[in-house]
Order: C-alpha cells, then sequence, then structure tokens
C-alpha cells in the first residue's frame, strides 16, 4: 500500500499489514440484516453473513487509543476481540488500528488532522471508519447488521446523540438559547463515519485551515466542524450503539456496550503513595478550603495548602511567589521542586490541585494502580492547543494533574520553567512534555467543570474522580451526590451557599 508523506500507519504492527492485504483482496464476504436479537455468533450467524451486500473488510475500525503502556495494551486486547470476531465470520478480517500508532503527529488524538489520511488509505476501498474507545465492546454481527441499513454511497455520521441540558463554557456556550438541539457522539458508544462523508471532510481539511485554537471537548467539536452551520450531516441516532453493561438485559439489542466499571488492575495505590498539593490564596481561605476540609481532605495522608500568606489555622506555605489572577505558573513550579525536595515526603505520585476542584482520592488510588510510577506518568483530562498547526496536549489544571515521581525529575531536569509567573501552568507544562516527547494520558473521569456542564447520559455510564468550581452549586451536595466513598458516613450537611464565589 502507498502511504502519503506522513507515513500513516508507519508503526502499525506487521500484523495489521497482513490485514490491509487482505483489506484490498476480491474475496467479497456479506452479512445479513436480520433482527438483532441474540449478541452470540453462532453457525446461524455465518451463515447469515453471505446474504446481504456489505463486505467485512469495507469496516475500517480504529481504536482511540493511548501511547501510555496501560492504554496500549486496553486498546490491543480490544483489537484482538474485534479479529478473533471477524475470524468466526470470514477468513477476511477488516482492518483495526491503533490511533496513537498511525504517525507521530501529536494531533492524531482530536481525528480531525488525521482524515486526509484516511482518506488517501482507504477512500476508495472501504465504505465506513467506526471509531470506538478502548472500554468499548462491540458485537460484530450486531455491528454490521447496523450500518448495512444506511447507503454506504452517501454521506453518514451515526452514533449515539448527546446533548446539552443548558449552554456550557466547555461548549463555548454554543447555541446558548436551546442547547439541547445539538447532538453530538458519545464516543464510549463508538461512532461512524461513512466513507463519502470522510473524503468530503478530508478534501476541506486540506483545502481549508482547521480555525480553532483549542481543543477542549472532541466529540462536541468533530460534530460542530462535521455540521458545519447546517451545510454538513448532523448526527444520525442509531439505537443499536449503546453504553449498557453487556451484561444489562437492555443490551441485547445492541451493536456496541461498555465496560463501565473504573479501571482497577490490582490493589489500590496506598494512601502514603500519594502527595497532594492544593493552590489556594488568602482570598479564598475561608471560602474555599473549608469544602474541601469537609469533603476529601481526610482522605489524604500527605497534604499541603500553598497560599501566598501564612495561615497557620489551615496550615497553609507560603512558597514565596505572589499570587496572580491567572495562570498561577510559578507556585506549580514551586509545588513541583517542593515536591522533589526533603520539605515533603517521599511519595509516587503527586497530585496538584484547585482549591475549587473536588476529587475522590479513593477511585483516584483505584485507577492509579493501572500506571507504573517508575513511568514519566502525566495523568488527566487531556485538552490541546493547536493540534492542527503542530501544537501539543495538555493537563486541563481545574480537573486535577496527576504526575508521577519520574515525570516530576523529567520535567524539571530538562531545564523546562514558567516564562512569568502568571503564565497558564497547565499550558506550559504541556509545551515541556511536548518538547520531551513525554505523552499527557487522558482519563474521562477527570472534570474540568461542574456536572451541569456534562450531558446526564455521559455521566450516567461514569464513576467520574473529579469536577471543578463551585459557581452556583453547593459544592458539597456536589461531593456527596457525585464523589463520595459509599464506605464512609455522610457528612451531615453542606456550606451556606451564600459564602461560595467564584473567580
Amino acid at each position: 500500500m502507498l502511504w502519503n508523506k506522513r507515513r500513516v500507519g508507519s508503526r502499525v504492527t506487521a500484523g495489521c499489514l497482513i490485514f490491509f492485504f487482505f483489506f484490498f483482496s476480491a474475496f467479497h464476504v456479506t452479512f445479513a440484516a436480520a433482527s438483532s436479537g441474540t449478541v452470540s455468533q453462532s453457525q446461524d450467524d455465518k451463515h447469515d453473513v453471505h446474504n446481504n451486500q456489505l463486505d467485512l473488510r469495507e469496516i475500517v475500525f480504529i481504536i482511540q487509543s493511548q501511547r501510555n503502556v496501560f492504554h496500549v495494551r486496553q486498546a490491543e486486547r480490544r483489537r484482538t476481540d474485534l479479529l478473533k470476531q471477524a475470524h468466526g465470520l470470514t477468513e477476511k478480517p477488516p482492518v483495526v488500528l491503533l490511533l496513537h500508532s498511525l504517525s507521530e503527529n501529536e494531533g492524531d488524538w482530536s481525528i480531525l488532522p488525521l482524515l486526509p489520511d484516511l482518506s488517501y488509505s482507504f477512500g476508495r476501498n472501504s465504505s465506513w471508519i467506526v471509531f470506538l474507545e478502548e472500554e468499548t465492546n462491540v458485537n460484530m454481527t450486531n455491528l454490521v447488521q447496523v450500518l448495512v441499513k444506511f447507503d454506504k454511497n452517501k454521506e453518514w455520521f451515526l452514533g449515539k446523540p448527546l446533548r446539552d441540558q443548558e449552554s456550557t463554557i466547555i461548549h463555548h456556550y454554543a447555541f446558548a438559547e436551546n442547547p439541547s438541539v445539538f447532538k453530538y457522539p458519545d464516543f464510549a458508544a463508538a461512532w461512524a463515519l461513512s466513507i463519502s462523508l470522510v473524503n468530503r471532510l478530508a478534501k476541506k481539511v486540506k483545502d481549508e485551515p482547521l480555525k480553532s485554537d483549542f481543543t477542549i471537548d472532541l466529540k462536541h467539536e468533530v460534530a460542530l466542524y462535521i455540521w458545519d452551520n447546517g451545510k454538513g450531516p448532523p448526527l444520525t441516532a442509531v439505537p443499536e450503539l449503546c453504553t449498557e453493561s453487556a451484561d444489562s438485559p437492555q443490551a441485547r439489542h445492541c451493536a456496541t456496550t461498555l465496560i463501565s466499571e473504573p479501571p482497577l488492575c490490582g490493589e489500590p495505590v496506598h494512601k502514603e503513595d500519594i502527595f497532594v498539593g492544593v493552590k489556594t490564596c488568602k482570598k479564598f481561605h475561608s471560602e474555599r478550603v473549608p469544602v474541601i476540609k469537609e469533603t476529601w481532605e481526610k482522605d489524604a495522608l500527605f497534604l499541603e495548602y500553598y497560599s501566598d500568606h501564612d495561615d497557620p489555622s489551615i496550615p497553609t506555605i507560603n512558597l514565596g511567589v505572589p499570587n496572580t489572577e491567572r495562570g498561577h505558573c510559578g507556585k506549580t513550579f514551586a509545588i513541583l521542586q517542593r515536591f522533589l525536595s526533603s520539605s515533603v515526603p517521599n511519595t509516587k505520585w503527586l497530585l496538584i490541585v484547585d482549591d475549587d476542584t473536588l476529587i475522590s482520592l479513593h477511585r483516584l488510588r483505584a485507577l492509579l494502580s493501572c500506571y507504573d510510577p517508575s513511568d514519566p506518568v502525566c495523568l488527566g483530562e487531556r485538552y490541546g492547543y493547536g493540534l492542527s498547526q503542530g501544537g501539543y496536549s495538555y493537563i486541563t489544571g481545574g480537573g486535577g494533574m496527576v504526575f508521577s515521581r519520574e515525570a516530576v525529575v523529567q520535567l524539571l531536569n530538562s531545564g523546562c520553567k514558567c516564562y512569568s509567573n502568571d503564565a497558564p501552568d497547565d499550558m506550559v507544562l504541556g509545551m515541556c512534555l511536548n518538547a520531551l516527547g513525554l505523552p499527557v494520558t487522558h482519563s474521562p473521569l477527570f472534570h474540568q467543570a461542574r456536572p451541569e456542564d456534562y450531558p446526564r447520559d455521559f455521566l450516567a455510564h461514569q464513576v467520574p474522580i473529579s469536577f471543578h468550581k463551585h459557581w452556583n452549586i453547593d459544592p458539597v451536595a456536589v461531593f456527596n451526590k457525585w464523589l463520595r466513598d459509599e464506605s464512609r458516613p455522610k457528612p451531615s450537611a453542606g456550606l451556606n451557599k451564600s459564602t461560595k464565589t467564584e473567580l
């Protein structure tokens, strides 16, 4: 196969290259469009696949994988399952690709910059590009029965729709008058583009450089780009693309289901393995710090509050960095340096949060069981800046930034530093990580905004780790509803709403 100058797939395994050969062979396998009443692939399934018009090799699966070792392993398991199912139906499997291995381009995870390469590689011999996450279970037979309902020669954008209940900052207050009118896909349920649509979008991406500097909520931004103010297709809702648990009775008709339990790869890390740094300032000592003390502080063994003012009643530590109204880069880098000093316990993990971050340390400890602290791990909610122009990814600070000790060592040894105390700390760290070639590892369980800022259906299949901001909510009540460890007694009451302000 010929590849374009960006060499998409140059790091794809040899096994995938074999599948590409099969992909372009002349043998055709077909699938039945009978009703999907069972999820098992029986001999009847194998017989049915010879009675329709969609060749399995016309589907390209792209698993939205990441470079971290744990996530690579998860994605490879998903690929193995897809190919095993395909082998049970035909000797000629589909193409299954891992997103992180397609090229060296950091922006590939934002999908849109990748479209020209997908069109170049698959635009003539494929019918569908199906994207899925590492946790997405696929029933191959049911999925093909879904896809065969749609004319593959037309433009289709298929998925499970999400809708905003109210306008939100993470979507730049789009559709402010009626936020629920716009549909965008829940990536966890998988989503699909017909190759006709991919080809047109690829030309648009090449002819018209992508305009947005920031990638904040990818699924919403992809849908906006495809819709193109009504000139492109809206998302078509597909009921068979589900986020139900695979063993749920409601999942019988589903082509996709979800592993909804949070990752746990062994015993949760110990409390003594995590050091927590809280960024605060005198202005919020009496407003935000009491919320932390009433909710999640008791779950931290090692925690310090860093402020511009010494307050022994909390207590706070003044790092000698003046408070800034924005950015806080100087303070964050002082925390990184203190973490490696003898002034604090030697721990494996560093968590840096804002004073208006609500977080479940209990769930974080379980999640960290999947990561090796001897690797340079940088974990949180991933945003992007200038990804279509060779930009970088970064962990957005409000949801919490988690670093392994090795990551902090490499960051500081690199000479990375702030260009000013009020520079955006999360973005500066992102630039440094990009220069070092260290990946930002994304978890959708960290949230930069409040629960109200996310669709109910999106949060319904999550066990979240964090939320951010106290604006117009009772933060203690939010913590109790979304983040409290159920094994702990519930606090008696929240704080008075009138005490809360927002930057």
